[in-house]
């Protein structure tokens, strides 16, 4: 076994993985960019190196510097983790040349798995069934259109590099192919430099089932399967293991055709066959064909080792050190249940826009499993994926670890940004999410309903006034407050853009009169907690720099408005399109004069990883450009004005 290893990667991934080798003994080297350097993963590990600045390019997309500081500290081997450099040959070829140890499968491997077009192939002369679709070399458009009519629509344009749903778009008909080819090329050229497509046919109720996969280069066995349906922008957001409604003969079918996939590959390490299912006849044995191979270990992967009890770092460790598979496909078994919900800093009203922030306020919940690389006081950073947790549960059944699903996400606080707990936490309890009726376009059929702001209640807007106003630790007399008379107060609060003011005055006794938005409650401070109009209430209130957050089933975030401040303009009548978000200026599409009509596209913004369209609110002429292709831009930032109105 290695004595030290280094780890190619940051965040939640990196102190899971040093959880698992601290239990083993082995020790670990991190490494982290400029924006890292006191990130939870360089806390933990037992060094740790700097690599560069803050953008992925100029530090954890640097093989020759992480493989310097391997060799620098003595690690014996490199474990990547999941994205950056883990599915790269180049990089795994670098490192053996170096005289390390890569925690992963081999160059061959990945490169047989890296391009779509040609895993496919590959896969249908090992008898894995795959998708019907165009999977040739030809690029041009008119042959690629041709093909898709051949297919049958709709059909599914997918780049050949990278995942994550850049460069996909589905096309329902022959007329708005030519657009979706333009757009989706585009985007698998910024997101992977590399714009090749592959058309295939859209399954019309698709699920997304995949399989975990390890092998040891001769031999592979599966760990069973895992749902990840629940998905919006093809990103994955609720997974769970094992898939329900899945049936023996098909468990046994897709089992040993991911098996194949992974032999025929001479796969070492974890990897993951992923599936398209079509659930409209039900789980069937000829129904499920094969999408792609992720050559490396998944985001997902905790549900697996919730059900098998097998740690797969553990396992990825001791076959990279030379050992053979710990078990047989026999002596694997399913125990009970297990979910993940991936817990995001986003603007899930704002069509899921990635968010930055501090995490003023952070706590997980008890008899979950949360894995994160982020502590109370940290930043969410715009250079790198958004996420805060991943929350994970099991129980003896799929019933039981729903229940607990929906406890542990009610049990999640965070403060100091928006995120999407309680999106996660309504698709928790959807109907058809529960009853195991799932695919890949539940969310988008219910998305108004799942995404919607949660309204605070009087009650939680009195308790997010005592906050604003420090009486959030009333026990008795107050400071500020006569003791003769009531004095009374006013406090003024935004949340999700409306202001509203709230009047308290101090009662005897310490009790606390409050009016707002047209009610009237008496709130205690008692030391076993919120008393309002005499009953108990299960809720707690946070105050930060400039703001409270009350946790009362969701957490409800309010700004607090100073008085001498005074309320910006709504964007001059949408006339004004700034920065959502801190970003890179990808493209701009107009200039000073142009005439813009509702919808049109005036700039492109990439920004943790996604691009985004920035598009007029309404019909006008530009009147300023302010920024340029290339630029870094902070969230807020004007970006382009157009004219004025006219009365």
């Amino acid at each position: 076994m290695f004595r030290k290893i280094l780890i190619a990667n940051r965040g939640e991934i990196a102190c899971r993985v040093i959880d698992t080798c601290r239990r083993m003994g082995v020790r670990t080297v991190a490494v982290h960019s400029d924006a890292d350097a006191g990130a939870r993963h360089v806390e933990m590990a037992d060094e740790a190196v700097r690599i560069g600045g803050p953008r992925p390019a100029e530090s954890y997309l640097r093989g020759d510097v992480i493989i310097a500081a391997a060799q620098t500290t003595g690690a014996e081997a490199i474990h990547p983790g999941y994205g950056f450099l883990s599915e790269n040959p180049e990089f795994v070829e670098a490192v053996e040349a170096a005289g390390l140890a890569f925690i992963g499968p081999s160059a061959a491997a990945i490169r047989a798995m890296g391009l779509k077009d040609a895993a496919k192939a590959l896969m249908e002369a090992a008898g894995v069934p795959v998708v019907p679709g165009y999977h040739g070399a030809s690029q041009d458009p008119e042959h690629l259109a041709g093909a898709a009519d051949a297919i049958g629509y709709p059909v599914l344009i997918k780049a050949v590099a990278g995942g994550g749903g850049k460069g996909m778009r589905r096309v329902e008909g022959p007329e708005g192919f030519f657009e979706a080819l333009a757009s989706a090329r585009g985007e698998a050229a910024t997101a992977f430099g590399n714009d090749a497509v592959l058309v295939e046919k859209y399954v019309e109720k698709p699920r997304h089932i995949e399989v975990q996969v390890f092998g040891d280069g001769l031999r592979a066995v599966h760990l069973f399967e895992r749902d990840c349906s629940l998905q919006r922008r093809h990103q994955k957001v609720i997974e769970e293991a094992p898939a329900p409604g899945m049936t023996p003969e098909m468990r046994a079918a897709m089992g040993q055709a991911a098996v194949r996939a992974a032999e025929a590959i001479g796969y070492a390490g974890a990897g993951t066959v992923e599936f398209i299912v079509d659930a409209s006849r039900g789980l069937r044995p000829d129904g499920f064909w094969f999408m792609e191979m992720n050559t490396r270990l998944q985001v997902e992967h905790p549900v697996t080792e919730a059900i098998t009890g097998v740690d797969l770092v553990e396992w990825q460790l001791r076959v990279a050190a030379g050992e053979a598979l710990p078990c047989g496909q026999g002596d694997l078994a399913i125990d009970g249940h297990a979910f993940e919900a991936r817990l995001y800093a986003e603007d899930v009203p704002k069509g899921f826009l990635p968010a930055t922030g501090r995490l003023t306020h952070l706590r997980f919940p008890h008899g979950a499993r949360a894995e994160t690389g982020v502590r109370a006081g940290d930043a969410i950073s715009p250079w790198y994926d958004p996420m805060i947790a991943k929350i994970i549960v099991h129980g003896p059944t799929r019933a039981v670890a729903l229940r607990k699903l929906e406890q542990a996400l009610a049990g999640c606080q965070v403060a100091g940004s928006v995120t999407n707990l309680s999106f996660l936490r309504r698709l928790a309890g959807h109907a058809g999410f529960a009853s195991g009726d799932v695919d890949t376009g539940l969310i988008g059929r219910d998305l108004e309903a799942l995404a919607a702001e949660p309204v605070p209640c009087t009650r939680a807007r009195s308790l997010a006034a005592l906050g604003a106003l420090g009486l959030d630790t009333v026990a008795g007399p107050v400071a500020g407050f006569t003791l003769w008379a009531p004095l009374r107060r006013r406090v003024s609060l935004t949340h999700a853009g409306e202001v509203s003011e709230a009047v308290v005055e101090v009662r005897p006794g310490g009790l606390l009169h409050v009016e707002v938005g047209g009610a009237v409650h008496e709130v205690a401070r008692e030391a076993s907690g919120w008393r309002i109009d005499g009953a108990q209430v299960p809720a707690e209130v946070v105050v930060t720099g400039g703001g409270v957050t009350v946790f009362w089933g969701n957490g409800y975030g309010f700004g607090i408005v100073e008085p001498l401040d005074v309320a910006a303009t709504a964007g001059a009548g949408g006339g004004r399109i700034e920065a959502p978000m801190p970003g890179l200026v990808k493209a701009v599409f107009v200039a000073v004069g142009d005439r813009v009509a509702e919808g049109d596209r005036l700039a492109v913004l990439e920004a943790m990883k996604m691009e985004h369209s920035l598009t007029a609110a309404r019909n006008g002429v530009v009147a300023e450009v302010l920024v340029t292709e290339g630029a870094q831009v902070v969230a807020g930032a004007a970006l382009i004005v157009l004219e004025e109105e006219e009365a």
